[in-house]
């Protein structure tokens, strides 16, 4: 299996995920599309924090499933608990050492149609 180191820009942020990346995504909803983040999606056994969890700033909006990580000194979105596969991460590519993203293929994925929260909806 291989294995990635990564960290946010500033370094305080380290993480490694042993993963095989086979395909990258981008995301038409307003936030990604404003972070233009090029995400990798991994289960959530395959990451690891090894340091900085402390410094890790969490945003979520809408339905507040989604849950995106970033390193609250340099403010580089790093990764996030994905809202439709909550036991997966996608995970910031660019924040990757020694990665090619030109060398897997890209598919775009559809966020922007995804329900927002309905506030006449009933509890459940």
């Amino acid at each position: 299996m291989p294995t990635y180191q990564g960290s946010c820009h500033c370094g305080a942020v380290t993480f490694r995920i042993d993963a095989e990346i086979r395909e990258l995504t981008t995301c038409d909803c307003s936030l990604c599309r404003q972070k233009n983040a090029l995400m990798t999606k991994v289960h959530e056994s395959a990451l690891t924090v090894l340091g900085g969890e402390d410094l890790l700033s969490v945003y979520e909006w809408n339905t507040h499933r989604a849950k995106h990580f970033f390193c609250s000194r340099c403010g580089i979105y790093i990764f996030h608990r994905k809202r439709a596969a909550p036991d997966h991460f996608g995970i910031n590519v660019f924040c990757l050492e020694d990665f090619d993203p030109g060398s897997v293929p890209v598919r775009a994925t559809e966020g922007i149609g995804m329900s927002v929260v309905d506030p006449n909806a009933r509890r459940q």
